[in-house]
């Protein structure tokens, strides 16, 4: 390598190193006025939403799983058998107490009845004749009992007759709702086949069965409350009317019977649902939002808002906090340990945050 080589050499490390502390010096100058625009500004904040810990009376509650039912409900079937000559109801429609429903053929029976009062009216000629004979002294005391008897059995005859007619005429036994038609018109009709189921809906029974071991909590009267997913956060109040009379030895459950009112009809009598039964006074607990918990496998926890001094200034600071919960109910879970009444906790945005960190409440809310 000659001495023009090594002079170029020479220069073009220079370049580098020039380069390289010019580069250097650039990024150590920006670190420098980040810095110092980060002290100016003050410290990072998060921002979140919060909550304040307050406390709430709860009373006690027993959940169940309750099947509802109709207080008045039926299937409907014909004690004869015979021909289906006539119908009167609708699927679906609401049908008053004795409105007749089907009629089977009683041409037959029409025809008895007919019969029959005939001879009924000539027994009661007989009797009348009979009577006025003994006042007479013109027959016997026996001849008179076997027209007097003659008499009954005919009346009798006749209302057998009435019996027959009306068990072929079918009516509905109670008010309620019709469900769907299963017979037609010339259909032959014997005694357990079904015509349609015949509901009141107004109010229902819920029953549902609780341990032995909360027997003692459970009384007639108490509220109960039941939901249906059918109407989701919608809630129907209802009373406990009878317990079962005895314990069922196989499950250890003993049976509660409510009644449930339901005038809008919403409800109807197969439906399932929870129950929940309010039992005993209520107590005081101290409660916080369920959203400002975070549960995990090593202890469930919350970021409790504090206020700490950092750089000479006061911060809010997150700081999370060990806590024992218990019952959750309508979006607040019960606090057993780790926070007081008047504790201000994060109910969203703790995914952004680590303990310690400051934090900026810019939707504060009250519960």
């Amino acid at each position: 390598m000659n001495g023009s080589e090594k002079n170029t050499l020479l220069r073009t490390a220079v370049v580098v190193v020039l380069l390289l502390v010019i580069l250097f010096g650039v990024k150590a100058w920006l670190s420098y006025r980040a810095r110092a625009a980060l002290a100016h500004r003050g410290a990072f904040s998060v921002s979140v939403s919060a909550a304040l810990v307050g406390t709430a009376a709860w009373q006690q509650q027993i959940h169940a799983v309750a099947n509802l039912l109709a207080v008045a409900g039926v299937h409907l079937t014909p004690q004869l058998p015979g021909q289906v000559t006539s119908i009167y109801f609708h699927s679906g429609e609401y049908v008053r107490k004795g409105q007749r429903l089907v009629q089977i053929d009683d041409s037959n029976q029409r025809a008895q009845l007919a019969s029959d009062q005939a001879s009924a009216e000539l027994a009661r000629i007989n009797y009348e004749r009979a009577q006025g004979l003994y006042r007479a002294r013109a027959t016997s005391r026996a001849a008179l009992d076997t027209a007097r008897a003659g008499y009954a059995n005919a009346r009798a005859s006749v209302a057998n007759d009435r019996a027959t007619l009306a068990k072929l005429a079918l009516s509905a036994p109670f008010p309620g709702w019709m469900g769907v038609r299963e017979v037609s018109l010339g259909q032959y009709l014997t005694p357990g086949t079904e015509i349609a189921a015949l509901n009141a809906w107004d109010p229902l029974r819920a029953e549902f069965t609780v341990p032995q071991s909360e027997l003692g909590l459970i009384h007639t009267g108490e509220s109960v409350r039941i939901g249906v997913n059918t109407f989701p956060g919608k809630v129907f109040d209802g009373r406990v009317i009878a317990l079962s009379s005895e314990v069922d030895p196989s499950t250890r459950n003993i049976t509660v019977d409510a009644t449930i009112p339901n005038p809008g009809h919403l409800l109807r009598p197969g439906m399932f649902g929870e129950a929940t039964l309010l039992v005993g006074a209520a107590k005081k607990v101290l409660v916080a939002p369920t959203v400002a918990i975070t549960y995990n496998t090593f202890g469930d926890y919350v970021y409790l808002i504090q206020q700490q001094k950092k750089g000479g200034k006061l911060l809010q600071v997150a700081i999370a906090t060990t806590v024992t919960t218990g019952e959750t109910r309508d979006g607040m879970t019960e606090i057993i340990s780790g926070l007081k009444s008047g504790d201000t906790v994060v109910t969203a945005g703790q995914v952004k945050l680590r303990s310690g960190m400051s934090v900026t409440i810019v939707q504060p809310s009250a519960h």
